[in-house]
């Protein structure tokens, strides 16, 4: 069973405490939305949680492979769209064969757009390389940062497809969001004043 869980996390950057003693536990087919205000911590508590930065307290305890992805799409802009979703597949290990990748572009409405650069995309199209990368990867543990940023109406409605899907498999999320989502997060975390 996956889990994630961090316990007495507090958080500094400079002179700024970002997050003091925050607790969270995230169980299998459950998701916990993380709220807050602008610049309260909730990017650096998700690559806390995520193992891509170090808190200053607490710890972090996951079981189950993570997938992660930031505020940013993180996409390069001279690869193609199906080189990109190819590409941070292999990152993370998941081998990923053509006709895969070229439905699940094509589900996220990228079928036409599969060969062009990157850079060619509007934001809301480089986001959905981000949705199709969510139907492929099979990691049990997400965090996602902002993951409807972008995103139309028809992209939101996938994505949260996608995310019902995931715990109804026993998969878990971590999200910072400023969105409502079905189902409801298991639990809100505020961080910020």
């Amino acid at each position: 069973m996956s889990s994630l869980e961090g316990r007495g996390l507090s958080c500094t950057r400079g002179y700024a405490t970002l997050f003091r003693d925050v607790s969270f536990r995230v169980g299998a087919g459950e998701w916990v939305a993380v709220r807050g205000p602008n610049g309260s911590g909730k990017t650096t508590l998700l690559r806390c949680a995520a193992g891509l930065s170090r808190a200053n307290a607490g710890e972090v305890t996951r079981d189950g492979a993570l997938l992660y992805s930031g505020h940013l799409p993180g996409i390069k802009d001279d690869l193609t769209t199906e080189e990109n979703l190819a590409g941070s597949l292999a990152l993370q290990g998941v081998v990923a064969h053509g006709p895969s990748i070229t439905e699940a572009l094509a589900r996220a409405g990228l079928g036409k757009r599969r060969h062009l650069a990157a850079r060619r995309l509007s934001a809301g199209q480089r986001r959905r390389i981000g949705l199709a990368r969510l139907m492929l990867d099979p990691a049990p543990v997400w965090i996602l940062d902002e993951p409807l940023t972008a995103l139309d109406d028809e992209g939101q409605a996938l994505f949260t497809e996608l995310l019902s899907r995931h715990l109804d498999r026993g998969g878990l999320a971590l999200l910072a969001t400023h969105h409502d989502l079905a189902p409801p997060p298991a639990r809100e975390l505020r961080i910020g004043a």
